[in-house]
């Protein structure tokens, strides 16, 4: 008979944690706050209009009109699960992004990061990385053991951001969901808690006013120093 230990390690002293109560988080460069229609969704549908392609991969969007972005946020701030957060941007003082924590599972301390959409005046700021790494340290110093990454597997930019954010590749769920009349097969990423002190090292290295010159430069990129963190990679990103 299989002994005991066959069935997993015991998890022990484990607390579930509490659910995120949407209190702000705030850094150097970004800052979070619990997304509110009528005080968020003029200024996000503004900055979003710049582009479609930012909704390829959402379930939602784009939006025809302000209007009916607001009743969209109107509709999602109501609900206990996905929590949205507003982003803004403090290096230009535009808000520009929203995230969401969604499949919350505190009896299993399993927490997702979803719903991401920057326009493109954040993307690729320190204020769009900021973010991500403000609500994984709210995640795993709350008490959640895993932090979640998924996306459509054929969005290549949201499977190369999950890597540089220091998630491990997980693999492919074939024919997961059907989004917008589409097949969509889901890539998933995680991070678990035991890699949380060596990643949020890295994060605040990358951070640091001195990774970055005058121009706003990065020195060392974040890629390269959550590398050894991670304990799989994405083999859709070999070579690119």
């Amino acid at each position: 008979m299989a002994g005991q230990d066959s069935a997993g390690p015991l998890v022990t002293g484990f607390q579930p944690p509490p659910v995120p109560d949407g209190a702000s988080l705030a850094g150097r460069y970004a800052r979070l706050v619990r997304l509110r229609a009528d005080d968020h969704a003029a200024d996000l549908h503004r900055a979003n209009s710049v582009s479609d392609a930012i909704w390829d991969y959402l379930p939602y969007g784009p939006f025809s009109s302000a209007a009916a972005y607001h009743r969209w946020v109107r509709e999602m701030e109501a609900g206990p699960d996905p929590i949205f957060y507003a982003i803004e941007n403090l290096e230009t003082g535009q808000l520009s992004g929203v995230a969401s924590y969604l499949r919350i599972t505190p009896e299993m301390g399993t927490i997702e990061v979803g719903h991401i959409n920057f326009a493109p005046e954040l993307q690729r700021s320190r204020a769009a990385t900021e973010a991500m790494y403000l609500m994984m340290a709210w995640a795993f110093e709350a008490g959640y053991r895993r932090y979640e990454w998924k996306c459509n597997a054929r969005n290549l930019g949201s499977r190369r951001a999950a890597e540089r954010l220091g998630f491990s590749y997980e693999g492919v769920f074939r024919q997961a969901a059907i989004v917008k009349g589409r097949n969509r097969d889901t890539a998933w990423f995680a991070c678990i808690d035991a890699e949380w002190p060596a990643l949020k090292e890295a994060f605040q290295a990358w951070l640091a006013p001195g990774n970055f010159d005058a121009g706003g430069q990065q020195k060392e990129r974040l890629a390269d120093l959550t590398r050894l963190v991670r304990v799989s990679s994405d083999p859709a990103l070999s070579g690119r």
